[in-house]
């Protein structure tokens, strides 16, 4: 990590198990020394923000620095899950960056409405998904100035 790099967790929820092997590939590629966690889908993300039903352990550590959110996962779907997070004092701080198949322009427009960071399609290639991932990681880790996150 490098002297300006901030050293954040980064969660990434998506219900794909091929998926979540990818992108910690490509993660793992682009050299990312952040710790990664990952959810299986919206439920499971709330839970791990909010400390229960599994997550207690997490209390007192800080929250994730990034969340990377596929759209179409099970039990809530990424849209809910983004609303809820945005609507809370204590996570709305929390960039989020949608990282999914869909191209439909209602949900890019639905998930800036609803405080997205930003909206990026997963690539069809994994050189592509590596770069993106390297994109998305040094912006996000050593060029912008995050607010401090709470436990």
């Amino acid at each position: 990590m490098s002297d300006n790099a901030t050293a954040i967790t980064i969660l990434i929820a998506d219900d794909d198990p091929d998926d979540r092997l990818l992108i910690r590939d490509a993660l793992e590629d682009s050299r990312l020394a952040n710790d990664i966690d990952f959810v299986v889908d919206g439920e499971d993300l709330m839970d791990y923000l909010n400390r229960a039903n599994g997550y207690e352990s997490l209390n007192g550590k800080s929250l994730p620095g990034l969340i990377l959110l596929d759209l179409n996962m099970p039990k809530k779907d990424g849209r809910e899950a983004l609303k809820e997070i945005k609507a809370s004092d204590s996570l709305k701080r929390i960039p989020v960056v949608v990282l999914t198949t869909s191209k439909a322009e209602e949900d890019i427009y639905r998930t800036y409405d609803l405080g997205v960071n930003s909206f990026i399609v997963k690539p069809v290639t994994f050189e592509k998904l590596v770069k993106v991932m390297r994109t998305v990681t040094d912006y996000w880790t050593q060029i912008v100035q995050l607010p401090p996150q709470a436990a």
